[in-house]
């Protein structure tokens, strides 16, 4: 088996707080390497205490034992930390199908004020922030004012 293989093995792995998104589309998969029978893998969470990390490097090793692998290394890294940037375009397709707004350089930039461009139901920009930390801390509460329905946005980082 090579690194690609694993890779796209790893592809079947989702994010526990987000099932819609994999590891790789969140951008969390940092890298994959192989030496001899064993699979070192490292992967950087969103946040630094993230509490899905554990699940997920469960879910690896899991998914990883469907096909045979069983010597596997994952390591964490903090530095660099991650960023939204690393989500992948088809992953923030996912994240508004699902009904979080995506993380967009229209929010990061507006001069630290981050906050999504539009309800990912109805696509008014007519929103009200209700709360800083959604469901999880990498997310914000907003409700639309124009659809009345309350959506996660997921925060740039």
């Amino acid at each position: 088996m090579n690194t690609e293989q694993i890779i796209s093995i790893l592809s079947e792995v989702r994010d526990p707080e987000i099932p819609v998104l994999s590891i790789s589309e969140l951008g969390i998969l940092r890298s994959v390497e192989m030496t001899d029978n064993k699979v070192s893998i490292c992967i950087t969470p969103t946040y630094s205490g993230c509490p899905a990390m554990e699940t997920i490097q469960e879910d690896i090793h899991s998914e990883l034992a469907k096909h045979g692998i069983t010597q596997v290394e994952i390591t964490q890294s903090l530095s660099p930390a991650w960023t939204t940037e690393w989500m992948t375009d088809s992953g923030k397709k996912k994240l508004l199908e699902f009904g979080i707004a995506p993380p967009t350089p229209h929010g990061c930039s507006q001069n630290g004020n981050d906050h999504p461009a539009y309800c990912p139901h109805c696509h008014s920009r007519n929103l009200e922030l209700i709360s800083r930390f959604g469901s999880t801390a990498c997310k914000a509460l907003y409700r639309c004012l124009d659809c009345q329905e309350p959506f996660d946005y997921f925060k740039c980082h």
